[in-house]
């Protein structure tokens, strides 16, 4: 194939890339910005293209890869935009402060409303939580099986209901 003839081949797969991008980043801009990066690695790349290799399949692979790498690139990057009118850019890693306040109380409201669940509740439940499987808590609790599947959906019954404000502030129903 001449190079000719594969900058024609290219060009004519330019209308399948942009909807594949499209897909990828659902937007405009950023979608013709990965079909433009594509097109030109397959341009450079014209001699690992062998010849009766689909040729749509390779430059679907081609932006697949280009994507992983941006996407890749990005969440690695920990640089942060401000989209204040001046865009200043602010390096994360040495300006932010980790608060593990909301965790610790949110655990603490978890561990309290486990230790108000009555002992028969809570036994099963904390098995159940730490792997135990269903017929291990009734062989190690001494009670029936279907006495642990009731005791295990009461106890998260009961946590569900005393626990459910965390529900709203996440926006799941209460």
């Amino acid at each position: 194939m001449t190079q000719v003839e594969f900058n024609h081949a290219v060009q004519c797969q330019y209308k399948p890339l942009r909807g594949y991008a499209m897909k990828l980043v659902r937007d405009v801009e950023d979608a013709n910005d990965l079909v433009q990066e594509t097109m030109l690695k397959a341009f450079r790349n014209k001699e690992k293209f062998a010849e009766g290799t689909n040729l749509k399949g390779w430059l679907y692979t081609m932006m697949k890869n280009i994507f992983i790498n941006n996407y890749r690139r990005m969440v690695n990057s920990n640089v942060f935009s401000d989209d204040t009118e001046n865009q200043y850019y602010i390096n994360s890693s040495s300006n932010t402060s980790r608060n593990d306040a909301e965790r610790d109380l949110a655990m603490e409201d978890i561990n309290r409303a486990i230790s108000n669940l009555s002992e028969n509740l809570r036994r099963p439940f904390l098995m159940s939580f730490q792997g135990y499987k269903y017929e291990e808590i009734a062989r190690h609790l001494a009670i029936p099986l279907g006495t642990v599947k009731i005791r295990i959906h009461n106890a998260r019954h009961k946590l569900q209901a005393s626990l459910s404000n965390y529900g709203l502030d996440y926006g799941l129903k209460a």
